[in-house]
């Protein structure tokens, strides 16, 4: 399938600290959906998660991935979006994970896990986008 352009609603709300969730299939097939912070390279949806979490794991075996990102004043306003990771890596995941802690937080990451953690940046090439327009 061909990748779409990201529509401008969909950026505008990908550069705001959007709630957002993000499903990957676990390896019986049953689905794995947890929240997560989001931002955007301006052509894809951009995750910044833990190397070794369950999401990792499961888009190292299978990259197709389905996301939900919500407008944060109206949460009835959103974007569903089919995709795939087409790209994980751990440059640039300290950094990307300072940058959305202060827009997420208003503060530099607080390291929840713990120091040692080593960050992965998703790069999710979009598919298809879903917008609910009310």
């Amino acid at each position: 399938m061909a990748a779409v352009e990201l529509p401008d609603g969909l950026l505008e709300l990908l550069r705001r600290p959007s709630p957002c969730f993000i499903a990957t299939t676990m390896p019986d097939g049953s689905p794995h959906l947890t929240q997560t912070w989001v931002t955007t390279d301006g052509e894809h949806v951009v995750i910044n998660t833990v190397a070794g979490y369950q999401k990792a794991r499961n888009v190292e075996r299978d990259p197709r991935v389905a996301v939900s990102v919500a407008d944060p004043d109206d949460v009835s306003r959103y974007y569903a979006i089919r995709g795939r990771v087409v790209a994980s890596t751990t440059d640039g995941g300290e950094e990307g994970i300072d940058e959305l802690a202060h827009r997420y937080l208003g503060r530099p990451y607080p390291r929840y896990g713990g120091a040692d953690q080593v960050r992965l940046v998703l790069t999710i090439e979009v598919d298809r986008v879903i917008h609910s327009p009310w």
